[in-house]
Formats: structure tokens, C-alpha cells, sequence
């Protein structure tokens, strides 16, 4: 494993990097978990994440949370947001988003992130959908997204774009609420034709 980007970028005392490295450790690991385990009212299992993410090299992991007025909005941004912002989204040739909220949660509100999302993701991209309602988040909306089949350039961009480094800054300093994307590579090279066999690592 490798730190994420995000630390790469960040200027602050090594300690504040590890604390925020493992932050994105426990949110990629338990994003993945909730997708696949968790059964919704539309659900979304291990054989959709699978059909995004088999033989399609990089890939990008988001999870953004909200309790705000605006938290279906918010939580959408937070978890789209990437190096290249719309553009990384964009480029993408598969996406799979959660949307967990309590009780409380709204259709209006799952339109919402909805919209965030699709209007970020490429037309003609393969995009699945899935909705939790869960007692434990009333008051709040988490989403997660994995999206995948990036472009080599994308992984250039993630060290390079200064929006990443304005982001880490941020996130160390301990804004409440930013939430940090990882990334997901496989061992072959994006521009070359991926193995069906490759093994997959975790970029943090």
C-alpha cells in the first residue's frame, strides 16, 4: 500500500497525515462493506460491484455524509468529489452509488443525489443505483460511490490537480464533513488491455 494522494499533498505534521490515512482506510473499507452487506429497499450487492469494477483498472471510491438542510446535496458533492471534479466523473465508464439515510429520508432527497450524480456521470456510462433506509442514520445521509474505468491521465491528474491539494488541506485541518475519496487500481496499466486475472491494490 501507498499513502493517498491527498497525503502526498498535505503539508501538516506527519501525525495529522497517519490520523487522516486512517480515516480513509475505515471509509473505504466500510463503504465496500455497506454496499455489499446491507440489503435496501433497492438493493445493490457484490454482483454489482463486481460487473463495474471487473477488468476496469482504475477506479475511484467516494463517501460523503451530511446532516445539514441541505444534506442529500451536500453528501452527493462530498462523495463525488474528486481531483478532476466533474470531469474525473465523467470519464468514467461504470458507476455503482448507495444512498443510506434513516427514517426520515426522503424520495425528493434520493432524487436529489441522484441528479448529482448522473448528471456528473457520462451518458453512456453503466450506472446502478441502490437505497438503504437504516434507524441508525435518522438525521443524516451517507452515499457511496464506486466509479471506474478511468483514464491513465486520470491518475496523473490525481497528484497534480491543485483543487486536491486545497481539499487535503482542509480535511487535515478538521472541517467536519469532508470526506475524502481513495482510489482503487488494479496492477495493469490503464492504457494497456487489463488481465481478467490481475490482482486488484488499495492506492490511500
Amino acid at each position: 500500500m501507498t499513502v493517498c494522494w491527498i497525503l502526498l499533498m498535505s503539508k501538516h505534521p506527519l501525525q495529522d497525515a497517519f490520523l487522516l490515512a486512517d480515516d480513509v482506510l475505515r471509509q473505504g473499507v466500510q463503504g465496500i462493506s455497506d454496499i455489499i452487506t446491507i440489503p435496501g429497499l433497492v438493493n445493490v450487492d457484490f454482483a454489482d460491484v463486481k460487473a463495474v469494477m471487473k477488468d476496469s483498472g482504475t477506479a475511484m471510491l467516494g463517501v460523503g455524509v451530511s446532516s445539514s438542510k441541505n444534506r442529500a446535496e451536500e453528501a452527493a458533492e462530498q462523495a463525488t468529489l474528486a481531483p478532476l471534479i466533474g470531469s474525473s466523473i465523467q470519464s468514467a465508464t461504470g458507476v455503482v452509488y448507495n444512498i443510506t439515510g434513516g427514517k426520515d429520508v426522503t424520495l425528493q432527497e434520493v432524487n436529489r443525489v441522484s441528479q448529482v450524480v448522473t448528471s456528473l456521470a457520462d451518458p453512456s456510462a453503466n450506472i446502478i443505483f441502490g437505497a438503504v433506509v437504516d434507524e441508525r442514520y435518522n438525521g443524516e445521509i451517507h452515499v457511496t460511490i464506486i466509479a471506474t474505468g478511468f483514464t491513465q491521465s486520470f491518475q496523473r491528474n490525481l497528484l497534480t490537480d491543485p483543487r486536491g491539494q486545497k481539499l487535503g488541506e482542509k480535511a487535515v485541518g478538521g472541517h467536519e464533513g469532508q470526506k475524502i475519496p481513495t482510489t482503487v487500481k488494479s496492477s495493469t496499466s490503464p492504457s494497456a488491455a487489463p488481465s481478467r486475472s490481475a490482482p486488484r491494490r488499495l492506492l490511500f
